[in-house]
């Protein structure tokens, strides 16, 4: 149903055919809103470490994060073959989980071109080039393979800058190795050959893996002559076959689109991850406008909330992001709003309430899926801004508990305080309270409602690890907020905060709190459905997306439809109105968008934190403050929320979450299957397999 192309298998892994001609097609052309408009459009791919942007175009790009924010190459990546070129509009493209493909052909030779991802923390690019001779006689044949080093680091908010030259080089596995970019092979071609590069900062690796060589070990197939190159990493089709075995997946007759979305969410999300060259562990950035347009790293909320449907698929991964952000902080227990493109902390923006929260919750989820007990004894390190001693992890959690009691502490009703922000950047802004008194006073119903879920889950795991103490004060603290959460209900919905002398949310129904209040327990059962159905009948009505932040609404960002508030939507409903949990996942789908809006790029294989609603003036793109030099509609793709909300949506609508006792629930409805758990649509109750 998308004007771009259409979804299809390669490798056995589902792939996108992009065949519009975006050189004819009006519909290709967007607007960024911050930069001129283009016809360009690009799905970001990757490993643990190197991002791979492939575009329509057939070009590509090149980002690490390794010790920064940094672009390697930008719109590069071309090959050559006589005069047939891969880069164009008329070539046929293919988008794949951690590879892309061009297919060219003239009237004497096709060119297949895949420039593949590797599994692991590989800081190059693979690049197969199978050539077929057509005209049924020998040939000799040129065949070039092109990069051009363009380094540019993101500077904060005003985009990327020239960087010094990293490093880059290419090589022709078994052949020569030049940091020019430009690679040459002659081909005495009779009737196929497959010819192997690779792309990036190769002095990473070492020496120790036998490259494929170029020649198809099938009878009848000619190849280059070349030999096999040493280095490290899995070659294509090892790192092919590592990646089906790694995907999970999914079937549901509720949601047939499941199949195919639920194994490329968790490819595209953890090619979002990169190692952590200076904080250690893995990062696991939003990405989007933030890190590839704005350049920071934020919040620190964001690779936390990421992490948490990796705990059932790749927990090492989730794990190395859970001791990677925590690595942000400082003894005290506070964490930075985001790190600068140099990594360094970023404190002068926002200063959130919730942050602690995720990491308390990541941790619970951890230590319910896994056991793993022994990991919140291994050291963790501090920012080295700080200059402070590592701790085990479960004390940097329990600091983290510390600043959240202590320091961001209460407020005169009760309730969390809310300090310049909570979930929402820009509650305080919204809440119609002068900005100073509302920082000063402000208290979160939100905050309340999620710590009321988050701590008496905490306080099992401070117990498991023997700290009793620590445990029943977060499970009394828990407790009592879910009591207050309890009393803000009025009789429609439940409030949002507290300022001086005002009530937010006592009129209007601000979306983001509701699921939380559902899912403490502060809704009797009653209230949680006639709750749930006004809000199919009132903010996510009319809506192709799913629910709207608040209502009634301004149309823009104040009307928004954000994937992390529509994810506890959904998993809010797996208890008490599941047919509405099943509908509403679906409309956080690919399918959704792509029939909604098939004009719009941006949802079509991934998209931004959230959506604007159909009443908007671009419905079905994003949002942009254009008016302060930021905007979400400026890079409007590879946001991973588009891909961590769907996933754990889609667990919880299956009963998978951590209990107040610390173990693991399962339900069952629908399948799942990854290489450490597995749920099957019958079952009930059932455990880890």
């Amino acid at each position: 149903m998308s004007s771009f192309g259409e979804w299809t298998l390669l490798h056995g892994l589902p792939a996108f055919s992009y065949t519009m001609d975006q050189e004819r097609d009006p519909r290709a052309l967007w607007d960024p809103i911050l930069d001129p408009p283009t016809r360009r459009h690009v799905v970001h791919l990757g490993n643990r470490r190197i991002t791979l942007v492939a575009d329509n175009f057939g070009r590509c790009d090149l980002f690490d994060e390794h010790t920064g924010l940094r672009w390697l190459t930008r719109g590069t990546g071309v090959s050559r073959i006589g005069e047939l070129s891969t880069a164009g509009s008329t070539a046929e493209r293919l988008f794949g989980p951690t590879f892309a493909v061009v297919r060219v052909a003239d009237e004497r030779v096709s060119l297949e071109r895949t420039v593949l991802c590797p599994e692991g923390e590989q800081p190059w690019v693979l690049i197969r080039l199978r050539v077929r001779n057509l005209t049924g006689e020998p040939v000799r044949l040129a065949l070039t393979e092109e990069w051009e080093s363009r380094p540019a680091d993101v500077r904060l908010i005003s985009g990327p800058v020239p960087a010094a030259d990293p490093g880059l080089e290419l090589e022709l596995l078994g052949g020569e190795r030049t940091r020019s970019g430009r690679l040459t092979v002659t081909l005495d071609l009779e009737t196929e050959t497959i010819t192997e590069f690779r792309y990036g900062l190769l002095n990473e690796g070492t020496a120790g893996f036998e490259g494929a060589v170029g020649i198809e070990g099938t009878a009848g197939l000619e190849g280059a002559g070349l030999e096999g190159a040493g280095f490290e990493g899995a070659g294509f089709e090892e790192s092919l076959a590592k990646l089906v075995a790694r995907l999970p997946r999914a079937h549901a007759v509720q949601a047939p689109e499941a199949e195919r979305e639920i194994p490329w969410h968790a490819a595209l999300l953890t090619g979002g991850a990169c190692a952590d060259g200076v904080l250690g562990g893995h990062t696991l950035d939003q990405g989007s406008c933030y890190s590839f347009r704005h350049g920071f790293n934020g919040a620190a909320r964001d690779p936390l909330q990421h992490a948490l449907p990796l705990v059932y698929t790749e927990p090492d991964l989730a794990l190395s992001v859970l001791r990677n952000t925590c690595a942000w902080g400082s003894p005290d227990g506070d964490l930075p709003y985001a790190l600068r493109p140099d990594k360094s902390p970023w404190t002068d923006l926002f200063r959130p309430s919730d942050q602690n929260l995720w990491t308390l919750w990541l941790g619970v989820e951890y230590l319910a899926a896994t056991g793993d007990v022994q990991a919140f004894g291994e050291a963790v390190p501090y920012h080295p801004v700080h200059a402070a001693e590592a701790v085990p992890l479960g004390e940097n959690l329990r600091r983290q508990f510390r600043f959240f009691a202590d320091v961001v502490g209460r407020g005169e009703h009760g309730h969390v305080r809310m300090l310049n922000a909570d979930w929402n950047d820009l509650a305080i802004s919204m809440s119609g309270v002068p900005r100073e008194e509302m920082i000063e006073h402000g208290e979160s119903v939100l905050n309340s409602a999620m710590a009321a879920w988050v701590l008496p889950r905490y306080a099992a795991l401070a117990e498991r690890l023997g700290d009793h103490a620590t445990g029943a004060e977060a499970r009394k603290l828990g407790e009592e907020l879910r009591d207050l959460v309890a009393g803000e209900w009025n009789g429609r919905w439940f409030r949002r905060a507290y300022g001086p002398g005002a009530v937010v949310g006592e009129d209007d129904l601000w979306l983001e709190v509701q699921p939380w209040a559902i899912l403490c327990g502060a809704a009797s059962p009653v209230q949680a459905r006639g709750l749930l159905e006004r809000i199919e009948d009132t903010a996510a009505a009319g809506s192709p997306l799913g629910a709207r932040v608040r209502w009634p609404a301004a149309q823009g960002a104040d009307g928004a439809i954000w994937y992390a508030i529509n994810m506890t939507l959904v998993w809010a409903a797996a208890a008490h109105a599941p047919e509405l949990g099943w509908a509403w996942w679906r409309r956080m789908s690919l399918a959704a968008h792509a029939a909604a809006y098939p004009d719009v790029w941006e949802g079509t294989l991934s998209g931004p934190d959230a959506y604007l609603p159909p009443e908007s003036v671009r419905p079905g793109r994003t949002w942009d403050l254009a008016g302060v030099g930021v905007a979400m509609q400026a890079y409007p793709v590879a946001n991973l929320h588009a891909h961590a909300q769907p996933l754990l949506a889609y667990l919880r609508l299956l009963g998978v979450e951590p209990e107040i006792s610390g173990a693991l629930r399962i339900g069952g409805g629908a399948s799942f299957e990854s290489r450490v758990l597995t749920v099957g649509a019958a079952l009930r109750g059932g455990t880890p397999a």
